[in-house]
């Protein structure tokens, strides 16, 4: 016959195991309460990434994002971002867009290091330096991880509103599969199973514009990637008819040797 004896916990484990509750509870509460300071430390230093052409209607022509680094007077972004000519007749020139709002200025910049490979390009920008984002150098990402996003998905028509996502690190996943037919085969695909990496696919939507916005760790603000679907949807997502909604990202391991080439330490 079953007989069911429930055995009482003595009344000092209870005590202990509420305390370990409550701390766990306050662990949480307070890693939510640090996530708005976090983006505060963010936000500066995302910038918007075009041209601009004063005989232009409009003169600024918005293309990504993008996000401080270094001392504060380089911006990394997407290589498909940069364009691949300016109209130097009519004075186009490449801009980094800095401010808020309607009180935005474009700055000049040029482009001095770029990986096609991994779509990624590094920046120069006259002027001041500004706010700049510290980088995780460390490739100790977890599927799971919270992360952030910050950046311009709607451009800059509306005015230069930076706009954060959250989400989770859901999986790191090869850059390209091979398509079930031989038919579903282009040159992009076949370069990216010749040189197979791994990035990041996330839970959190981006949108054309975040382009080159920074992915961060949300506890810490460090850099630990770069949005980037365009391109790898263009790998990844050759078999399916639709594109799917997944947001992905380039590690930013891939942006070393553009820091090294630029004379920039990584540490």
């Amino acid at each position: 016959m079953y007989t069911n004896k429930s055995r009482r916990i003595p009344a000092g484990r209870r005590q202990c195991r509420l305390i370990l509750f409550m701390l766990g509870l306050l662990a949480v509460s307070t890693a939510w309460a640090a996530l708005p300071d976090v983006i505060d430390k963010i936000r500066p230093a995302a910038v918007a990434v075009g041209t601009v052409q004063q005989t232009r209607r409009p003169p600024a022509l918005f293309r990504a994002s993008g996000f401080v680094v270094a001392n504060g007077q380089y911006v990394l972004t997407n290589a498909h971002v940069v364009p691949d000519t300016l109209d130097v007749q009519q004075k186009e020139y490449l801009a980094v867009f800095t401010g808020r709002g309607q009180q935005f200025q474009g700055r000049v910049a040029t482009t001095v290091a770029m990986d096609r490979e991994h779509d990624l390009a590094l920046l120069k920008i006259e002027g001041n330096p500004l706010p700049a984002l510290s980088i995780d150098w460390s490739k100790q990402v977890r599927e799971g991880q919270d992360i952030i996003f910050t950046g311009f998905p709607i451009g800059i028509v509306l005015g230069l509103y930076p706009v954060t996502h959250h989400g989770i690190l859901s999986a790191l996943t090869p850059i390209a599969i091979p398509p079930p037919a031989a038919g579903q085969l282009n040159p992009n695909l076949i370069k990216r199973l010749q040189n197979p990496f791994e990035v990041f696919q996330l839970d959190a939507t981006a949108y054309p514009g975040n382009s080159g916005s920074p992915l961060c760790d949300a506890a810490t603000g460090r850099v630990v990637g770069v949005i980037n679907s365009v391109f790898i949807k263009e790998s990844k997502e050759t078999i399916l008819q639709q594109p799917s909604g997944i947001t992905y990202a380039i590690p930013i391991g891939y942006a070393k040797d553009l820091f090294t080439k630029a004379g920039l330490a990584v540490h």
